[in-house]
């Protein structure tokens, strides 16, 4: 599997680099691997050793948070359920984390989404800032089967997209907007017999 990745990960590199991004350059230190935990999220991007000079303050109530907008190392993780997906969406979750190792680019903000819409616009990949699980393993030719119960689920009041939850924190639907849309949540408690 790691093979695989490590194959995929350099068509990555070269497809970047034929449309003018120099990932070496960009993300300076960058290593990938197969997470060891089995995520529901389909990869990670880990920054480490911040450029101190990049650092700002967010704020998100009462609390201040410090971040870094630039870091010099970075670690990808690739979930294992991913890596049975088709190749190009396998690619497709590598590039998304390769831009997440981009100066700005370590959340979905503005400049994450200039460099999605360059990269789709030109090497026809559909990178968005939150993936469909069922909709992949369905493009994949794979049964989806999700063992576990949910307690909560969430839906859109715009598009309509569901997110079925474990647990659920109170301030969900005042922090958070739908990631294709951007409309409000509703929240429902699942009730198993």
């Amino acid at each position: 599997m790691e093979e695989k990745l490590n194959k995929l990960y350099s068509e990555c590199l070269e497809e970047l680099k034929s449309i003018g991004i120099d990932v070496e350059k960009e993300a300076r230190e960058l290593d990938i691997k197969i997470s060891k935990r089995n995520n529901k999220r389909y990869g990670v991007c880990k920054g480490e050793s911040p450029d101190k000079s990049t650092m700002y303050i967010e704020k998100t109530g009462r609390h201040r948070i410090i971040k870094y907008a630039i870091y010099n190392i970075h670690h990808i993780e690739i979930s294992p359920w991913v890596m049975e997906l088709k190749e190009d969406i396998i690619k497709n979750t590598i590039i998304h984390e390769i831009i997440h190792s981009f100066p700005y680019c370590n959340n979905h903000g503005k400049e994450f989404k200039e460099y999605s819409k360059y990269i789709n616009q030109k090497l026809g990949y559909n990178i968005s800032t939150v993936g469909n699980k069922k909709e992949d393993y369905e493009k994949s030719s794979l049964e989806y089967n999700e063992e576990k119960k949910y307690n909560y689920k969430i839906q859109c009041e715009g598009c309509g997209e569901i997110i079925y939850r474990q647990r659920y924190n109170r301030g969900f639907t005042k922090k958070y907007r739908c990631g294709k849309c951007g409309s409000k949540f509703k929240v429902y408690k699942i009730e198993y017999k």
